[in-house]
């Protein structure tokens, strides 16, 4: 799954020219009134920067990894409340379904996802389970046909505004292998959204608790499937503003001292941190992440195989 080099770079020059022209002169409004404009998100719409990942017979865009990497980079040059607009549609709210949904679900959602119609959340955290996923604490109970979900999410991105969450819930023993992920429309009876977070920074984001009493209407239909793997997940985020070198080696290499690299020495650091301050975008994203897409990812990581010049490894 990609898109053809030039429709890419038309994509890539107008996403450039919304950002200068549309994002950063709204920046102060968002700032002074913590929202991104609801103009601003029609225009997110037409542009179809909610179906960026979604593949195009769903009617999304249908990038690649390395190309939504690149895209993500100039987004970064702005606020980053105006991407988590259409973050989770893109990422973790929709591609649990792309990835492992029916048939069924994804004609059903999908195409509404990629439209902007349909604003998808991602509901895993929890109180007392971040990063340790497998140690949630939400209840899905078999009841007949039904699972009846039960618990608290903290800090869910979206959340005010989704249609639906991609949910983990626990419908067996300790771990990971007793978590489920479900479907679940925001607007069944049982469910309340918290106070929308005060957050210092990003302004215009939105994130708020979801709170599950008694809500019923979960069915097997919903599920997506068992998680079976557990383990921490490390994510790479757009940031906007000047960055020191020397925390960007930090930060590369603790996330290095993780995940393992071929990466051995200095000069080879060094040549990517240039191409970095370079602004060759492109370049890194081929040296690091050489992936047409997220299926490949995905086989890849489960396989331990070597990612570009990072080697996942177990």
């Amino acid at each position: 799954m990609a898109l053809d080099n030039e429709s890419f770079d038309i994509l890539l020059s107008t996403v450039q020219r919304f950002v200068r022209e549309r994002l950063v002169p709204a920046e102060n409004h968002l700032e002074e009134h913590d929202e991104v404009s609801p103009e601003l998100v029609d225009a997110m719409k037409e542009m179809g920067l909610f179906g960026l990942t979604v593949p195009e017979e769903f009617g999304g865009i249908g990038l690649s990894v390395s190309q939504e990497v690149q895209v993500n980079f100039e987004l970064g040059r702005t606020a980053p409340a105006f991407r988590s607009v259409f973050g989770t549609n893109i990422g973790i709210g929709s591609q649990g379904i792309l990835m492992d949904g029916t048939p069924e679900q994804k004609a059903e959602y999908l195409p509404r996802v990629a439209s902007g119609e349909l604003v998808m959340s991602f509901a895993l955290t929890e109180p007392d389970a971040g990063s340790d996923a497998a140690s949630l604490k939400t209840n899905a109970d078999l009841d007949g046909d039904h699972y009846v979900l039960n618990g608290t999410k903290r800090f869910i991105t979206n959340a005010p505004r989704a249609g639906a969450f991609t949910l983990m819930a626990r419908t067996g023993g300790p771990g990971a292998s007793g978590v489920s992920a479900f479907i679940v429309p925001a607007d069944l009876p049982g469910i309340k959204l918290g106070k929308k977070d005060k957050k210092m920074g990003q302004r215009g984001t939105m994130t708020c608790d979801v709170i599950l009493e008694n809500v019923g209407a979960a069915t097997w239909k919903g599920a997506i499937r068992t998680v079976a793997k557990g383990g921490r997940i490390v994510t790479c985020g757009a940031t906007s503003g000047p960055i020191a070198e020397t925390d960007i080696r930090l930060v590369f290499w603790k996330q290095i001292s993780i995940i393992g690299s071929t990466m051995s020495n200095d000069a080879e650091f060094n040549a990517v941190m240039g191409q970095l301050f370079a602004g060759r975008l492109r370049a890194i994203v081929d040296t690091v992440m050489p992936l047409r897409d997220g299926v490949e990812a995905q086989r890849r990581l489960a396989e331990g195989k070597q990612f570009g010049k990072i080697v996942l490894t177990p």
